[in-house]
């Protein structure tokens, strides 16, 4: 790596998951405040989920989480993986703050704010892209095992699940985050850190 070049920071995401999309913005937000740059991957609750017993309501919302993550692999191999962090945002933006369903109209307006052709609405609905779906989903839960959700995150070699945070952590106090968090996962030996949710995701 160059001297001075940003440190790469690879972020798996499922576009369904209000929590990653927080984990998501926050990290943005450390873009801004610590030399890193972001590199963009999908992963897959649905695939996380699919041999663990969870309740049947919870099933079958997981069953329409397959669209965006196929759209997002249908852009990825049509312009490169650099889109998907634009894209991301137009998905998450219309999901989680407009409350938009996973339609075809969803799929085609996001695209499109992301510079990218609404044709690859097609990718919602086709099963061509779980493959690479799957194989992008295995290389980030192979990094830090199963026994975890989205969002994960890998820096210099150290993988976790998370930060799972609400609100979104701005200016100081996300710079003052990172820096706890890289700490305690670059600590060898280090598992787990966790406690009780006691409010909903905040998307402000």
């Amino acid at each position: 790596m160059a001297e001075n070049a940003p440190t790469p920071v690879d972020f798996w995401f499922d576009p369904l998951c209000p929590w990653a999309w927080i984990t998501s913005r926050w990290i943005l937000e450390v873009e801004k405040l610590r030399p890193i740059r972001v590199r963009w991957h999908v992963m897959s609750l649905a695939v996380l989920n699919e041999d663990k017993d969870v309740p049947e309501e919870y099933r079958r919302g997981l069953e329409g989480s397959w669209g965006p993550v196929r759209v997002c692999i249908a852009a990825e191999q049509k312009y490169g993986p650099e889109v998907l962090g634009r894209l991301y945002t137009e998905l998450g933006t219309r999901r989680h703050h407009e409350g938009q369903k996973f339609d075809r109209a969803y799929f085609e307006a996001a695209l499109t704010a992301a510079g990218l052709d609404p044709m690859l609405a097609d990718a919602a609905d086709s099963t061509d892209y779980d493959e690479a779906v799957r194989a992008s989903h295995k290389d980030g839960i192979d990094r830090v095992g199963q026994e975890v959700g989205t969002p994960v995150i890998e820096v210099e070699g150290s993988a976790f699940f998370g930060p799972v945070v609400s609100p979104i952590p701005r200016g100081d106090a996300a710079a003052k985050l990172w820096d706890g968090v890289v700490a305690v996962a670059s600590t060898d030996g280090f598992f787990e850190l966790k406690r009780t949710r006691d409010r909903d995701p905040v998307f402000d």
